[in-house]
């Protein structure tokens, strides 16, 4: 028995398929179910079943998950502790909101580079609901998104969150929200969208032009534009003050803070993806302390 043939194992056990985990391992399938046969001979068990929608443990291979998933946590932790970070390698697949990408993001890149010099990063920003899949599926290592997450083997690091404010153009004469103005908003798919029209219909019982958007950017724009209204985080806005496109107003309410966290899976913990979550952590807090406005 060799680490190999145990990672391997995990792999089959965590998708549910040798095609899936060769192609996540960059293996072939045969090397791949060669380790298995090799394990299964090793130990003289039957690690898995074989069926037409892939593989499942058997009653012995839940077990030595359980053992396999220890030891693979047991060298994420000695390498995490022991490796250098500027020596550490391999590639770190994160998955960003838009509102983190339009914020802290580019400060959080430059001190990922400098502590983790030899890392490769691929990033992808989705919205939320796609970030979530990609992590559940394993496509990802680390979310920065609207959360948390409620799955068991998800851990979730609560971000700084971001006020929300009303805002519309400089010259907008209607901004009686009860009167129909049209209204920018977040992604049809995402809570806040969610979170608005509830508001607005307990508040207002008839719901006007609502325009969601995927594209943080695109609702500044079309704000901006005298399009119509929309809420939107604060600290993303100032730009748009500085330049006077944008005002903000009070309709006299505004929705809740919007929440985020850096999400990764548990199962087992990879040290490396939470010593980065911690770094993500601390550049969105000095963020969040120059930039949020401060409650009076």
């Amino acid at each position: 028995m060799n680490f190999d043939q145990l990672k391997t194992f995990l792999w089959v056990a965590k998708l549910g398929g040798v095609r899936r985990a060769a192609q996540q391992m960059n293996l072939s399938q045969p090397a791949v179910s060669a380790r298995i046969s090799a394990l299964e001979e090793e130990l003289g068990i039957k690690l898995f079943d074989r069926q037409k929608s892939g593989v499942v443990l058997t009653k012995e291979g839940l077990l030595l998950r359980s053992h396999a998933e220890r030891v693979e946590s047991y060298l994420s932790q000695i390498r995490a502790e022991l490796t250098p970070s500027e020596e550490v390698k391999g590639t770190l697949r994160i998955g960003v909101a838009e509102t983190i990408a339009q914020s802290w993001l580019s400060e959080f890149l430059s001190a990922l580079r400098k502590h983790y010099p030899k890392l490769v990063v691929e990033l992808s920003v989705d919205i939320t609901m796609n970030l979530r899949d990609q992590l559940l599926s394993r496509n990802m290592d680390l979310v920065f998104l609207m959360g948390p997450l409620s799955e068991g083997n998800v851990e979730n690091i609560t971000l700084p969150s971001f006020q929300l404010g009303w805002f519309c153009h400089p010259q907008t004469e209607n901004k009686d929200l009860g009167s129909g103005a049209p209204i920018i908003s977040f992604s049809r798919l995402s809570r806040p969208y969610q979170e608005l029209m509830s508001e607005l219909m307990r508040r207002y019982r008839e719901v006007g032009q609502v325009f969601p958007s995927t594209s943080l950017s695109t609702s500044f724009e079309m704000i901006a534009s005298g399009i119509g209204v929309g809420v939107l985080p604060i600290q993303l806005a100032q730009r748009f003050i500085e330049a006077n496109r944008l005002i903000s107003f009070d309709p006299g309410w505004v929705p809740d803070d919007l929440i985020f966290t850096a999400s990764y899976l548990n199962d087992p913990r990879d040290h490396i993806v939470y010593q980065v979550a911690q770094l993500a952590l601390q550049v969105a807090k000095d963020y969040d302390q120059k930039t949020k406005p401060q409650k009076k």
